[in-house]
């Protein structure tokens, strides 16, 4: 090997550090900050799940499973079953919803879109409590709902809204459809036109069109909506505290009162591990379903 060889080499790995440098600039602080507020809570919280609670609550560094035995409780079980179908509806229901208004928001000329998306996201420049205690009056036994009701005859006494799972389970689609509708508006607006064009020329119905062309090519705004929509709704407990008035109980009560109230850390540590791993989970699926715009439709 020539110096000339050797020099040139040398200059070739300046070069490819030099290049390195703006990147790891950028990367650098970004991996920081994950590592000191999102990484390193996220292992503690992993580390406490498997403590034991003292006596008085807090947490006792001694290794222990009884957390996550006591998750198979029946009555901890039954809580986590019930908030997982809560949040399985809830985004079925911000699905089948948001898309056909994705859909619709995506066929409209780009200035009229924009103000369709600033319509959507409006209720978000409130604080989510006035949300919230907007529902509770409306839905309230003196509330308008049930005036109306009782004015046409439909009832004869006012309807107990308050404090129900239905009534819940309507401030969980509310508050979540955008989360829905942003990410498939997304997918949908990128949808090259001659594709369903040439659907229609090759025969195809609209039927048809939607479901081996539409569909398929925008279901990676599909999936990102379904884990933008239920990791949230499996979480939460501000809706349910709110509008379910502490009767109606879902994991992320649980998960409030143990660090709160309770004060049983590893065992709420252990529910969060539970949500950690539901969400490990949905990403993995979303890696799985990430390139189905490549995939070739027949």
């Amino acid at each position: 090997m020539t110096e000339g060889h050797i020099e040139e080499q040398r200059k070739e790995k300046a070069r490819r550090k030099k290049s390195r440098l703006p990147m790891l600039a950028q990367a650098g602080p970004v991996s920081i900050w994950m590592i000191l507020f999102v990484t390193i809570p996220l292992l503690f919280i992993i580390y406490i799940s498997f403590m034991t609670r003292g006596p008085f609550g807090g947490v006792v560094y001694k290794f222990s499973l009884e957390s996550y035995k006591t998750l198979l409780d029946p009555i901890y079980f039954t809580v986590i079953l019930k908030s997982l179908r809560v949040a399985l509806f809830t985004t079925l229901l911000c699905l089948l919803l948001g898309y056909p208004f994705a859909y619709y928001i995506a066929k409209q000329p780009a200035e009229r879109a924009s103000k369709l998306i600033m319509l959507l996201m409006i209720p978000f420049w409130t604080n989510s409590m006035i949300r919230l205690n907007s529902w509770m009056l409306f839905f309230q036994t003196a509330g308008p709902v049930n005036n109306v009701l009782l004015k046409l005859g439909l009832i004869q006494k006012p309807i107990m809204f308050l404090y129900t799972d239905p009534l819940v389970m309507l401030g969980l689609v509310t508050g979540m459809l955008p989360f829905a509708v942003l990410p498939m508006y997304s997918s949908i607006e990128k949808l090259q036109k001659n594709l369903l064009e040439a659907s229609a020329d090759l025969g195809a119905g609209p039927s048809l069109t939607f479901r081996k062309v539409t569909l398929p090519l925008t279901m990676p705004g599909i999936v990102s909506a379904i884990i933008l929509v239920f990791i949230p709704s499996l979480g939460t407990y501000t809706v349910t505290d709110m509008l379910g008035g502490g009767k109606v109980l879902y994991i992320g009560n649980i998960i409030k009162n143990q660090f709160g109230s309770i004060r049983n850390w590893p065992l709420g540590a252990a529910l969060s591990v539970l949500l950690l791993a539901i969400t490990a989970l949905l990403i993995f699926l979303y890696t799985r379903f990430a390139h189905v715009d490549e995939l070739e439709v027949v």
